[in-house]
Order: C-alpha cells, then sequence, then structure tokens
C-alpha cells in the first residue's frame, strides 16, 4: 500500500511490517521530544540511525524535521531496505538517506561509506514479542520476535553507536518499561523523557515511548519528564493531543 503525507509518500507493499500507528508515533515524538529536551534547534542535529528501518518510514519524518541531518537506515529484510530505498529517492530528502542491510550487531559495516559512527540520535521501532506464538512468515517473525534484535543487545549496540550526550527514542510494549528502564541505566543511559500510550481512555496503556541520554551520571537527581497519550477521542477519531503530535506530517 501507498502512504501520502505532507511531505513525502511511503510504499510498503514489500516490508514484513506495515506502515503503522507505532512507526508515525516514534517518528513524531522522537524528533519533537529530542528537539525540546536537548535544547537544540532543528539545524544542530547532524547524524540519526533508524534502526529496523522497515518502509524508512521514520527516517522519512526525521530527515523532514532536522534538516542538516544524515540519516542512516538499517534493516535485516533486503526486500524492506530495496523498498525503503525507493521511497528515500522519491522524497525531496533523498540526499539525506540512505539504507543498508545490516543488523545493529554487525553495523557498521563494509557497506558503510565510513567506518566509525557516532550519532546525535537513535531511533528505534524494535522487535517485541518475546515469548508468543512465531508467525509463520519468516520476514515478519524476524520483524516482530526479539529473536533477532533483544532488549538487551538493542540498548548494549546503541550505546556503543551514541556519541556523549546523544539521544536514544524507541517505542515498546507498556508491560517491558521497567525491564528496558534497567537495562538503560546499566549500560549509561538516563532516562529523560516517558509517554504512556493509551489507545482509549479509561484503557490500559498499551505502548511506551522513551527517551534516553548518553550519560556517565545516571545516578538520582533528574527530573524525568512523564505524561500520557491517549489517541482516539470518544467518538473513535485522532484525539486532539495526536493531532497535534503529527500535525506536521498527517495530510
Amino acid at each position: 500500500m501507498s502512504f501520502r503525507f505532507k511531505q513525502f509518500f511511503v510504499e510498503d507493499s514489500r516490508c514484513a511490517m506495515k506502515v503503522g500507528t507505532d512507526g508515525v508515533l516514534l517518528g513524531a515524538w522522537a524528533g519533537k521530544t529530542i528537539e525540546t529536551l536537548s535544547r537544540q534547534s532543528r539545524e544542530d542535529v547532524g547524524s540519526v540511525l533508524d534502526v529496523g528501518t522497515g518502509s524508512g518510514l521514520i527516517a522519512l519524518m526525521l530527515a523532514q524535521r532536522f534538516p542538516m541531518a544524515h540519516i542512516d537506515a538499517i534493516d535485516i529484510d533486503e526486500a524492506a531496505v530495496e523498498q525503503a530505498r525507493e521511497n528515500f529517492e522519491h522524497s525531496a530528502f533523498s540526499s539525506q538517506l540512505s539504507a543498508f542491510c545490516s543488523s545493529l550487531q554487525d553495523w557498521p559495516n563494509h557497506q558503510s561509506p565510513i567506518t566509525s559512527h557516532q550519532y546525535d540520535i537513535v531511533v528505534s521501532n524494535p522487535p517485541y514479542f518475546q515469548n508468543s506464538l512465531k508467525n509463520p512468515d519468516k520476514a515478519r517473525e524476524l520483524a516482530r520476535h526479539t529473536d533477532s534484535l533483544s532488549y538487551e543487545e538493542l540498548i548494549t549496540h546503541c550505546v556503543r553507536l551514541l556519541r556523549e550526550d546523544g539521544q536514544l527514542a524507541l517505542i515498546l510494549p507498556a508491560e517491558t518499561e521497567q525491564q528496558v528502564r534497567t537495562l538503560a541505566a546499566a549500560n549509561g543511559l538516563r532516562l529523560t523523557h516517558l509517554t504512556r500510550v493509551y489507545s482509549k481512555a479509561g484503557k490500559s496503556a498499551k505502548r511506551v515511548l522513551m527517551a534516553f541520554e548518553k550519560s556517565k551520571n545516571t545516578g538520582s537527581g533528574f527530573e524525568i519528564c512523564e505524561d500520557t497519550l491517549i489517541l482516539e477521542n470518544e467518538t473513535g477519531g485522532r484525539s486532539a493531543a495526536y493531532s497535534e503530535l503529527c500535525q506536521e506530517f498527517y495530510l
């Protein structure tokens, strides 16, 4: 299918994981949150890594928000990488974007134009099913299950690739919040912003959006910005808060 946003479109017919709410949420939230918390202008961000890029949606959203940034987008699914490249080439942001077939564990590899990377921002909408029934579609299974990228591997390799004071932004199932917070703190990441996402008022949280900063001091004494986001209003449409978050992207 093809999805049109204000400044680009995304085709996802060859991707195991399709364009969905999680990706849109992370792309919009990460850019806005990191820009606010780091107190940097949009022009100050120079390098971004999108882990598990799929169709390239999040990479395109961040290219739109950060006009001076170069975004490396990696994925282990060759078909998805090919489609992401096509989506990049057809966008106004093509000079900012590169897609590579690589796991996070192996990045940077021989495809990389430079041999050493330290990114200002790393973002990921990672595999998240830990103990659920596997999908018979192998590509979709790899995209959805943590067998290919555990949370511990995700955190440790993102830390390896972040510059000092660099920012990591993730979207994950709500029930993994404490596990990931503990792993992050153990690996030198300080939680700066946490948004719990609810599909409707009165429901349990479905997702958490988390922003971390690579810091030598991860102890107590730092204020964490915590808030909530409800996606649907009383009539089943987009809530005002969700619409405001995504107003730069949704038509």
